[in-house]
């Protein structure tokens, strides 16, 4: 998923899909006047033509700059409450995706599970998170429909030290992501959450990952598209190969670097 946060952030050309905030994981400061996308059925992507559209409007404010993107929104004002509207970079408000038309609340006594291809499966409370090294980082935070935020700060536990913790197997090579949601899923290789800098964040912006944001809990994968970056993160499963997320079954590049490749790899 993929959200824009509130506040003077400057947003124009950047990076992230969804599941973070981009489709339907994504980041930003909480929420305000932001509101769930009142779009697609539980369960269902937002249709193809729809997203085309989006990526299509994101990219004339990208390319033609404020301008283009005020009257985008004064006509977007008239399509109030629908789809295009909540979604289209430039639509008026604070945006947040979801596929679930809602932000859902964490189960009581929430834990983040790490297991799968594990010696030690992890159930970890954000206390118990908040005690491990942090890792800080400030990333622009890119959506794959086109709007960016520029420097957003996070706090969490680097991807790959739990994954230590826990103790890999031999033959794991990719993480596998559920959310709480019931519905978003999203993927990693280890070598991408270890060439990303992934973190587990459980603070962005200075404050605690709001529920709108999709905490307690979400990853943060700068270096990707926001789709990557699931919210509501519940399960880290460590398996034996890919296996694709939600938007990725729909279309979207698993590998999702925003400058198309690692951000250690050169031409």
């Amino acid at each position: 998923m993929e959200e824009r946060p509130e506040g003077d952030r400057a947003v124009g050309g950047g990076s992230g899909a969804s599941g973070g905030d981009g489709a339907s994981g994504g980041d930003g400061a909480s929420g305000g006047d932001s509101r769930p996308v009142a779009g697609p059925s539980r369960g269902l992507p937002v249709g193809r033509r729809t997203v085309l559209g989006i990526v299509g409007a994101g990219a004339l404010g990208i390319v033609f700059g404020a301008h283009v993107q005020s009257g985008l929104t004064r006509v977007l004002d008239a399509l109030h409450g629908s789809t295009i509207a909540d979604l289209v970079p430039g639509g008026g408000g604070f945006v947040l995706y979801t596929v679930t038309g809602g932000y859902p609340a964490p189960p009581a006594g929430f834990r983040l599970t790490v297991d799968g291809m594990v010696a030690r499966p992890l159930h970890l409370a954000v206390p118990d998170l908040e005690a491990l090294p942090a890792t800080r980082l400030t990333a622009d935070f890119q959506c794959v429909t086109g709007w960016r935020v520029d420097n957003v700060h996070w706090v969490g536990v680097r991807l790959t030290d739990l994954a230590d913790r826990a103790g890999v197997l031999p033959g794991a090579t990719a993480f596998h992501f559920r959310s709480f949601d019931g519905v978003y899923t999203e993927s990693l290789t280890i070598d991408q959450a270890r060439e990303s800098g992934a973190i587990v964040a459980y603070s962005m912006l200075g404050a605690p990952v709001t529920r709108e944001h999709g905490g307690p809990v979400r990853l943060a994968v700068p270096t990707m598209y926001g789709y990557k970056s699931i919210k509501w993160l519940s399960t880290i499963s460590l398996v034996d190969r890919v296996q694709p997320g939600y938007w990725e079954v729909n279309g979207y590049p698993i590998d999702a670097w925003i400058d198309g490749r690692p951000p250690d790899v050169h031409p």
